[in-house]
């Protein structure tokens, strides 16, 4: 029987390339975003190379069309075995000239779209259990300047990641994220600008923005997908083209008792007398 897979950001860059993927790989796909034409698109190319696809238009930032979303999908296909929230937007800005209506869009589609997405899809995943992926970043594991509002949004999921693998593992339900790096229309106009950057400088572009393709993200999330491990769960992986690498939940550095024997530590590991 084949599994039913919904993509919410499934027209553009990484999600439209695991919609094309996962449509070749035997998957039921549904196809989210906010402009129907371009749903229309995706779902067009699936059923062209013989793959099963419908698409449903909605804003995964209202909670309300999350659940028409997914109650259309229950109706169509009777249950949903693989959640992907890929759907994101930016408004990057330094934390000083971040508007409010900036910060609360980012974390409404990337943040809150997750739980919306999440909470409503949990009670129809089958008895054999399932997966969720969502698509966090570096800057949410590793910060990056101008960019607090996405920053928090996608370190958020870290801990919605970690939280729901421990919550979900009795159902059988896997919850990972993945930490892209690829050339899709959100991340081109920054590394275009870097690219000019750095060619005025007459320096040598950095081996970090050298990112490959959202096939190779898309590859990566069928391979993911087809692992039968129930323990694979909780998991942070980073992909750039054909580069994995594992991330790990921060650890403690070191502890001491009390704040003057802490600050000593601290200081003698900086190298400070």
């Amino acid at each position: 029987m084949a599994k039913t897979a919904l993509i919410t950001g499934a027209t553009r860059g990484i999600g439209r390339s695991i919609a094309l993927q996962l449509g070749t790989s035997g998957y039921q796909v549904v196809v989210n975003g906010t402009k129907q034409a371009l749903i229309d698109e995706v779902v067009s190319e699936i059923r062209q190379t013989g793959g099963v696809a419908t698409g449903y238009c909605a804003n995964v930032s209202d909670p309300s069309a999350v659940t028409r979303m997914v109650d259309a999908v229950i109706a169509k296909y009777g249950c949903i075995d693989v959640l992907i929230h890929n759907a994101g937007n930016l408004h990057d800005q330094k934390c000083l000239r971040m508007t409010d209506e900036e910060w609360q869009s980012v974390l409404d589609v990337h943040l809150n779209g997750a739980f919306y997405c999440i909470q409503r899809v949990l009670p129809y995943f089958p008895e054999r259990g399932g997966d969720i992926l969502l698509m966090t970043s570096t800057a949410g594991l590793s910060g990056s300047v101008g960019q607090v509002n996405y920053s928090a949004a996608k370190a958020g999921m870290l801990g919605m990641v970690w939280t729901l693998a421990a919550e979900l593992q009795r159902n059988q339900i896997r919850v990972n994220a993945i930490s892209p790096a690829a050339l899709t229309d959100m991340t081109r106009p920054v590394i275009e600008h870097l690219q000019q950057k750095y060619a005025s400088r007459n320096e040598p572009f950095p081996d970090f923005w050298q990112v490959g393709e959202a096939d190779d993200v898309a590859r990566f999330v069928v391979a993911l997908l087809a692992q039968p491990d129930k323990d694979l769960t909780g998991e942070i992986f980073g992909v750039n083209g054909t580069k994995v690498t594992r991330w790990q939940k921060p650890t403690p550095a070191f502890s001491a008792n009390g704040p003057e024997a802490f600050f000593a530590a601290w200081n003698q590991q900086r190298g400070r007398n």
